[in-house]
């Protein structure tokens, strides 16, 4: 694995490089209640594939055939989570399948909690104000 990058990296990797791939390993409802990052105004959508399956939360033995399925090897692919766990062993696990430029994005997309315990208002995508939708 390459390296762990922070959302403005990542934000300005996926601007820059059109082969660049934002993945999102989080369980579809995180996406559905928390939101997802937005990536429209660089006319890229957003891949989801599942690290965890909802609701048992065993790793989804799939994850690497949908990947593979998903994107080309030689393409750089950041993973996102929710604060960056998942998506680190995500990066790993593509690395070791061959994804030469895997990365993960540190502090996820809500990141740590801050001093009432909410997420998303110190570190992560959304409090570094990257756009992002909640469907």
């Amino acid at each position: 694995m390459e390296a762990e990058i922070s959302p403005g990296q990542a934000w300005d990797m996926l601007g820059s490089d059109k082969s660049a791939q934002l993945v999102d390993v989080r369980t579809e409802p995180e996406w559905l209640y928390v939101g997802e990052p937005l990536l429209a105004d660089m006319g890229k959508e957003l891949v989801k594939i599942s690290w965890h399956v909802f609701p048992e939360m065993n790793v989804n033995v799939e994850f690497v055939p949908e990947l593979r399925s998903a994107m080309r090897l030689e393409h750089p692919v950041i993973f996102i989570c929710r604060s960056g766990g998942r998506s680190l062993a995500a990066a790993k696990a593509a690395f070791n399948a061959g994804f030469d430029r895997s990365y993960s994005l540190a502090d996820g997309f809500e990141g740590g909690v801050d001093r009432q315990g909410h997420r998303g208002t110190t570190t992560g995508w959304k409090a570094e104000g990257l756009p992002w939708k909640q469907p």
